[in-house]
């Protein structure tokens, strides 16, 4: 396995094996890993691969080191950051099922349990406000309405998260048809 490779794998099963609260979680530690840290990907592709990542079926984690994989070693790239992914929270969860009962009624645990919801809610705000504030920095008054739509749409209206989703699909291919569009009229 070559160097790259290799830092994929300890570098994904590193990050899955030390976050806690989710994929929302382990992609503001994957941008700051393979943008801030090596810069193997600049800010705005990551941006794109967490938008791919949300909007794929299956654990955003995962699809998420697919991206970053792929965009960095190919299918290898791929292979090795699913594995470094999804090998930590299997062999936890194996673990935990082995002894859940004793887990169950412990009140230390539960009460670590709670104490860490309240980190990985601040952690995935945190992650919000640097993806809004992205959005923002770009300067495009549509995507800023869009953003502002999308949250209303859903903090305010209770809309499906999966259709707001899907309307901003149809907006951004739109938007991106008469971009094309205008670009082959000049």
């Amino acid at each position: 396995m070559n160097n790259k490779l290799w830092k994929l794998f300890c570098a994904t099963l590193y990050l899955s094996t030390f976050t806690f609260g989710g994929g929302y979680v382990i992609i503001t530690l994957l941008k700051k890993k393979f943008v801030d840290g090596y810069k193997w990907i600049d800010e705005k592709e990551m941006l794109d691969l967490v938008a791919v990542a949300q909007s794929a079926p299956g654990s955003i984690a995962i699809n998420g080191a697919i991206g970053v994989g792929y965009k960095l070693a190919g299918i290898p790239g791929v292979i090795v950051s699913v594995l470094g992914t999804a090998i930590p929270p299997f062999v936890i969860i194996s673990v935990i099922s082995v002894f859940y009962k004793l887990f169950q009624s412990n009140l230390i645990v539960a009460l670590m349990l709670e104490g860490m919801q309240a980190g990985v809610a601040a952690v995935i705000a945190s992650v919000a406000f640097d993806m809004g504030k992205d959005v923002i920095k770009e300067k495009d008054a549509i995507n800023d309405i869009i953003m502002i739509i999308a949250f209303v749409a859903n903090f305010v209206f209770g809309i499906n998260v999966i259709w707001i989703i899907l309307t901003c699909i149809v907006t951004g291919i739109i938007r991106t048809m008469l971009s094309l569009r205008k670009e082959a009229g000049q």
